[in-house]
């Protein structure tokens, strides 16, 4: 049976081999949280080496990580976005189609932060709770579920401002705005009882998982889908208001901005790369480690991709709001390695 294996494995990577004309330009497809990085960094590798541009499309974690696994060979995808791990039942499922050699790189973390004008309101803490009852179209008050009453984050929450409700958040199209959606509103509307409420009073759970994340449209909350710059603009001419931003780019106006603690934990770069702040989540990419040397530019995209340069803390993904994984050297060392997964494990 090994033997039969190797024999399917040799093929397939023959098969490549022999069709490799049919394709020159690395195709990626998956996450819309990671779409906006590899757009970016897709962009600079076609600008700066003589290959062509990657093709990125988005379609979710679980459709590109689908694609990948279905087989190896030009008209397969080279890579995988994921706003989450590869499952074993993927592992199992790009195995049996050939595909056993996969590189996980993690590029760095979705991680947020919420602040305010240096000088203004002290929101200084906040649970995510706070941000659902401040945002969400309908709250629990009295153990009941109704429409959100609430105009200042006082008529909550005693220990806040007793300031109008102003929150800029990332707009539908920006790649933050899902960390938000899931690790904010989500969690807020379990624990304040919210979900089960919907649930007790006829919808079934995926309904309920949808209305939770909803936010009002009546000026409470204002998307955002441009750079953080704009956040900053908005903030600025609004004194009473509360911006999410990376956490680079705070770090990089501790001159303008005050950061609020979530959930008792500070924001940093330690507290978001161990997960102990509980707004992130790493993110990854999965190479297809048949293609390269197949695929023209393969290796060179993904090394690209985790350079200093692109994903340092100084880089365009950082300013774009990626958090720099502290580990990156060691990611760099593994791509130039070729470590597939479970190797020097």
């Amino acid at each position: 049976m090994k033997f039969a294996k190797l024999t399917a494995s040799t093929l397939a990577i023959a098969s490549v081999a022999s069709v490799a004309a049919a394709r020159d330009n690395v195709q990626v497809a998956g996450s819309s949280t990671v779409l906006p990085y590899a757009s970016i960094v897709a962009e600079a590798f076609g600008e700066n080496f003589d290959f062509p541009t990657p093709v990125v499309e988005s379609g979710g974690s679980s459709a590109g990580l689908k694609r990948f696994c279905q087989g190896v060979g030009t008209e397969h995808t080279d890579i995988a976005n994921a706003s989450r791990a590869i499952r074993e039942s993927e592992i199992a499922a790009c195995a049996e189609n050939g595909v056993t050699d996969i590189i996980e790189v993690r590029i760095g973390y979705d991680g947020i932060v919420f602040a305010s004008q240096l000088n203004g309101p002290a929101y200084t803490a906040f649970t995510q709770a706070d941000l659902f009852n401040a945002l969400a179209p309908k709250v629990m008050v009295d153990g009941a579920l109704v429409d959100n009453p609430h105009t200042k984050w006082s008529d909550f929450n005693a220990d806040l401002p007793a300031e109008d409700i102003l929150a800029f958040i990332p707009g539908t199209k920006h790649g933050t705005r899902e960390v938000f959606e899931e690790k904010v509103i989500a969690v807020g509307c379990e624990e304040t009882g919210a979900m089960a409420a919907m649930i007790a009073g006829g919808m079934s759970e995926d309904d309920a998982e949808d209305a939770c994340l909803a936010v009002m449209s009546d000026g409470r909350a204002v998307d955002i889908d441009g750079d953080y710059t704009e956040t900053l603009a908005s903030i600025d001419a609004n004194a009473n208001g509360i911006g999410v931003f990376g956490l680079a780019f705070y770090e990089n106006n501790t001159d303008k901005l005050k950061v609020a603690t979530m959930a008792g934990v500070a924001p940093s770069t330690e507290t978001i790369s161990t997960g102990e702040y509980p707004v992130s989540r790493p993110l990854y990419f999965y190479v297809k480690k048949a293609h390269i040397g197949v695929i023209p530019g393969l290796k060179e995209y993904a090394e690209f991709f985790v350079s200093d340069e692109i994903a340092g803390p100084d880089g365009p993904l950082a300013a774009y709001g990626l958090v720099s994984d502290p580990e990156l050297a060691a990611t760099q060392q593994m791509i130039a390695d070729e470590q597939v997964m479970g190797e020097g494990m």
